[in-house]
């Protein structure tokens, strides 16, 4: 009789936030409330135009997973969000590449959701009525 030793499962949520200009990975618990892991493709380049390209996102997204590895979570359920309301809808760059850097870095992905805030009803860009002036 062979007994089987099987590693409890720790799951997470990966919040990826994902604008034009730059990409932030946060990993919490699974409650949300405590931060297990926090890089962004600011903090993995020194030009700031390359900040939300798909290179210094995957470098984010490989850190925060192997640091939540360390920290014993075997799995994530990711939350991508763009930045939304009036503004783009759409992630950035940044988003696809951080997903598959998890993946590849030992994690099981869960869910994968998408959490862009969208207005109902009407929201006036900021630049008031003539709009902003160069």
């Amino acid at each position: 009789m062979e007994q089987q030793t099987r590693k409890e499962e720790r799951w997470g949520i990966a919040h990826i936030y994902s604008t034009a200009n730059n990409t932030i990975v946060h990993i919490t618990d699974i409650t949300g409330s405590e931060t297990i892991a926090r890089f962004s493709g600011g903090m993995m380049t020194d030009k700031d135009r390359e900040q939300g390209m798909p290179f210094p996102a995957m470098l984010a997204a490989r850190k925060a997973g192997e640091m939540a590895l360390e920290k014993g979570i075997t799995g994530v359920h990711i939350r991508v969000r763009a930045r939304g309301s009036q503004y783009s809808k759409s992630p950035g760059m940044g988003a696809q590449p951080a997903i598959r850097s998890l993946a590849r870095v030992g994690l099981k992905i869960g869910t994968i959701e998408d959490v862009t805030p969208i207005t109902h009803g009407e929201l006036r860009k900021k630049g008031g009525r003539l709009g902003r002036r160069v």
